[in-house]
């Protein structure tokens, strides 16, 4: 493989890393599929833990490796990882290596003290989810009683003296009209807001119908990023809105398998967090010589960064702008990769879903149970409490 040293200095930033880079920038693991809630849009399917997750021994061999690749840090996420019973102990594993964490959490653990324990760190960023400004509208989403769990856990790192929180959110129909709420609700804590993007991937498929944005909405979102991006973290997943005209903060890319790739519990490496399926495994940590190996020298790792000509959005005059889109949406919408986003902003992934496609099953699901279809604005999603068994 090509590697970040070899090659030519000329170029953007996002030329060079569309070629790949030795180590993942922002490399996502996934400790559990065990969890605590059942949000209807998760797109790994959480909920029973795997029998086969990785041990705490295989566990800290990544993190070793990770220390040799010079991986700057770490997000970790489920499931819920801080039920995982060694969470803390790889967590601290992690950071005497060098390797910093930012991990992601519903707060169900974020006690007065553990959040002491938190803000004593300099090597650890947590990132607490929510996805509605209001109880209403996150708990028709995430559970009942899921709204007052994150807040307190918000409340108890801010009373612990942690500075810089994340709150995040994942857009849906029903609170991109929330977006000054959700600032307002990170100003109150001292957090920063961090928006994603809804895909549909995992039970996300299910919804993704019902709960994405429709054009309005994306217009109204790219004008509050351009106002407001530059206090705002998005991940770069709001990439395809930069058709609309100015580019947004952030790289503009799809980084899959470039910059960015997930490992799950099992050790399974995927090209991208949002891609869990068959399609975009690159190989096993634990059977395929290690993660070093898997980044560096996967069939498809270097089919991902391999130069592409843009396929049916080449001719399209805002190509340079939103690259064709997410790879993910794409594929789990049933459309050619090097097709249009289904959310095009210019109207071709409309008329691309208006056609026949062959929508892919996911390729995992560790759900609980089959979590309630939303239709506009659930009262409910979830059948148990969101502290089942943790109380």
């Amino acid at each position: 493989m090509t590697t970040f040293l070899d090659r030519p200095s000329g170029g953007t930033l996002v030329d060079q890393f569309e070629l790949g880079l030795d180590a993942p920038i922002c490399l996502t693991w996934e400790l559990t599929y065990a969890c605590n809630l059942a949000c209807v849009h998760c797109l790994s399917s959480s909920g029973r833990r795997d029998p086969r997750e990785l041990s705490t021994e295989q566990c800290k061999a990544v993190i070793d490796e990770l220390e040799r690749m010079q991986v700057f840090y770490v997000n970790i996420g489920g499931g819920e990882p801080t039920v995982r019973s060694d969470f803390w102990e790889l967590v601290d594993y992690a950071t005497a290596h060098h390797v910093g964490v930012k991990f992601s959490t519903n707060g169900v653990r974020i006690t007065p003290a553990v959040a002491r324990k938190l803000a004593a760190s300099d090597y650890v960023d947590v990132q607490i989810s929510l996805d509605g400004a209001t109880a209403e509208v996150n708990d028709a989403v995430r559970g009942a009683g899921s709204y007052d769990m994150a807040v307190r856990a918000l409340e108890n790192l801010r009373a612990a003296g942690f500075s810089d929180a994340k709150i995040s959110v994942v857009v849906t129909r029903h609170n991109v009209g929330q977006l000054d709420e959700f600032k307002a609700l990170a100003d109150r804590f001292g957090a920063t807001l961090r928006i994603t993007r809804l895909r549909p991937s995992g039970r996300g498929a299910d919804v993704w119908d019902e709960l994405h944005p429709i054009a309005t909405q994306q217009r109204a979102l790219y004008d509050w990023l351009v106002a407001h991006g530059d206090g705002v973290l998005t991940g770069d997943s709001f990439f395809h809105l930069s058709a609309y005209g100015q580019s947004l903060p952030g790289l503009n890319l799809c980084g899959a398998g470039r910059v960015v790739c997930l490992i799950d519990p099992v050790g399974d490496v995927y090209a991208c967090p949002f891609a869990i399926h068959d399609e975009f495994l690159a190989g096993n940590v634990t059977a395929d010589g290690g993660f070093t190996e898997v980044w560096r020298g996967s069939e498809l790792f270097t089919e991902l960064r391999t130069p592409t000509t843009g396929g049916a959005c080449a001719s399209c005059a805002h190509f340079d702008a939103c690259r064709g889109g997410c790879m993910a949406a794409k594929f789990f919408t049933g459309l050619p990769l090097d097709g249009p986003d289904p959310e095009c902003v210019q109207g071709y992934g409309e008329s691309a879903l208006a056609g026949d496609r062959q929508v892919p099953k996911p390729a995992v699901d560790h759900s609980r149970s089959l979590p309630l279809r939303v239709v506009n604005r659930p009262r409910r999603a979830c059948d148990e409490n969101p502290l089942a068994g943790l109380q």
